[in-house]
């Protein structure tokens, strides 16, 4: 009797949340054979925090998931305002056909995008954990590990994609080389409030070296998140609750509203490197965190995967087809990749070090104040519509700072003269 042909996937990805399930989704849309896993069983949850801009609905509308998202009930959001004390910054973060962004809950995102994979014809296994790679060589081959029964199994592929998160075993395993990176540079703690309305608005506030954020989500809940720079992560420990409420009685306004709600889950906090990683070799490939991570300051972890997600599933769809190597067709989305996020990814940077902007910034945010259309420039960037470079090279911003930056150094000088 004939041996049995071993299964072998055109694709098989580790990791089924935001940047994993829409890989395979795409991949299996396409017409290859995708196997999904991920150790976690759907609906779950995990920390985020689920606030999709614009450039992520656009991609959700492509695939057409959004009017489950919609459905799910969460709000729409059609005003950030960022008060930093002495400026307050108000606009609409509209864009990419959008007019504002939603922060739907990871139960009810995630499972959407695992049942779109599942549909469109990727074989998804909940509740496996992969115990490692195997490889012919210096080529990666499949995964080993488990299901529910226990047994442990080998699954092979012409390709294995790690979304499997920040502390990624798939890139830990190709040993992906880091660039670019930059340490843990805040800690946030984060839970959620009844009774504690926002009317379509996010709200972030900053405070000396702490900042706390707030916007809807399902069920009538609003998130609150609170941050203070990493170098007081230790001090911090012995009472984060304290610390948490202390920060958002910094803005008593703001205290006064939540003294009102009842807060509905318990608190949670993380701190997260900065990194990119090398996200391709050999019979593998990264998305999503597993590839690239920047501070959640600004958000963008989702609409960061869903654009992974694109770009590497059609990268491997001209490989698959033999329209283009490998090697080509990677190096272009890991190119495409990083000439997208760079200047967003050391805006954040900047931002979660938590320290006061230096006088040129502060005059250059008094003078956007000043202004609707410049208000609502600065929060395009932070929603990902626009870069930084794009918005600080504002002619009216330059113009501000220069001519401020030269009015302050001339009376400096004019000062010295009169000095005996």
């Amino acid at each position: 009797m004939a041996a049995k042909t071993p299964k072998i996937y055109d694709a098989i990805v580790v990791g089924a949340r935001c940047a994993g399930s829409p890989t395979a989704m795409l991949l299996a849309r396409q017409g290859h054979r995708v196997l999904l896993v991920d150790r976690a069983e759907f609906p779950s949850d995990t920390l985020s925090t689920h606030l999709i801009h614009p450039p992520g609905l656009a991609a959700l509308r492509r695939w057409d998931l959004l009017e489950q998202v919609v459905a799910t009930g969460c709000p729409e959001i059609t005003n950030y305002t960022f008060d930093l004390g002495p400026v307050v910054l108000s606009g609409s973060p509209a864009g990419a056909g959008f007019a504002g962004s939603y922060a739907p809950r990871r139960t009810v995102l995630d499972k959407i995008l695992v049942d779109a994979a599942d549909s469109a014809g990727a074989e998804v296994r909940e509740r496996f954990a992969v115990e490692g790679l195997t490889r012919d060589g210096d080529t990666v081959t499949g995964i080993r590990g488990h299901g529910r029964d226990g047994r442990t199994v080998e699954e092979h592929a012409r390709i294995v994609i790690g979304a499997d998160g920040v502390h990624s075993k798939v890139a830990r395993e190709v040993r992906a080389r880091s660039y670019a990176e930059k340490p843990k540079l805040e800690v946030s703690y984060y839970t959620y409030w009844e009774g504690l309305p926002m009317n379509g608005r996010f709200e972030a506030y900053i405070r000396g070296n702490r900042a706390f954020a707030a916007w809807p989500t399902n069920d009538g809940r609003t998130m609150v998140i609170c941050g203070l720079p990493m170098r007081e992560f230790e001090a911090n420990r012995a009472d984060v609750e304290g610390g948490y409420m202390a920060t958002i009685g910094l803005v008593p306004s703001f205290a006064e509203r939540v003294a009102g709600a009842t807060r509905t889950a318990r608190l949670v906090g993380t701190a997260v490197p900065n990194y990119f990683r090398v996200p391709f070799g050999p019979g593998w490939a990264l998305v999503g965190d597993a590839g690239y991570e920047r501070d959640y300051i600004t958000a963008q972890g989702i609409q960061d995967a869903f654009r992974d997600a694109e770009l590497c599933a059609g990268a491997l769809d001209e490989t698959f087809g033999g329209r283009r190597p490998f090697e080509e067709a990677m190096g272009d989305y890991q190119q495409a990749r990083d000439s997208r996020v760079m200047q967003l990814y050391e805006f954040t940077a900047g931002l979660a070090t938590l320290e006061p902007p230096p006088p040129e910034m502060q005059r250059v945010l008094a003078k956007a104040a000043e202004s609707q259309d410049t208000m609502d420039g600065f929060i395009r960037v932070n929603a990902g519509l626009t870069t930084p470079g794009e918005f600080f090279s504002d002619p009216r911003l330059t113009a501000a700072a220069t001519a401020e930056g030269a009015a302050a150094g001339a009376g400096a000088g004019a000062g010295a003269a009169r000095r005996p």
